[in-house]
């Protein structure tokens, strides 16, 4: 069975800070390529930051400089720090896996942020 589970989103006052972590089992974790998305009401689902198997990382511009994506292997964990959080940030934050050699790609249930001004 595959799982991603997504935990450490709440409510936050603008310019804090919260880690985010997705804990995934039954997926072949330390050759896969993953990333956090974020959905608020009414609009798409964006990408927010991704990390390679090699752990090259890549950040959307809303969030260049605030947020840090990082993996655990030994733990099949990917962790995003959010600082410096802005009301514009609050969402439903997603974990995505793009799972090798299989190429098959799952997502989690979700984690809501909240930034209150």
């Amino acid at each position: 069975q595959v799982q991603l589970v997504e935990s450490g989103g709440g409510l936050v006052q603008a310019g804090g800070s919260l880690m985010l972590s997705c804990a995934a089992s039954g997926i072949i974790f330390s050759s896969s390529s993953m990333a956090w998305y974020r959905q608020a009401p009414g609009k798409q689902r964006d990408l927010v930051a991704g990390i390679t198997r090699d752990g090259s990382t890549n950040y959307a511009d809303f969030v260049q400089g605030r947020f840090t994506i990082s993996r655990d292997n030994f733990k099949n964990t990917m962790y995003l720090q959010m600082n410096s959080l802005k009301p514009e940030d609050t969402a439903v934050y997603y974990c995505n896996v793009h799972e090798r050699p299989t190429m098959k790609i799952f997502w989690g249930q979700g984690t809501q942020v909240t930034v209150s001004s």
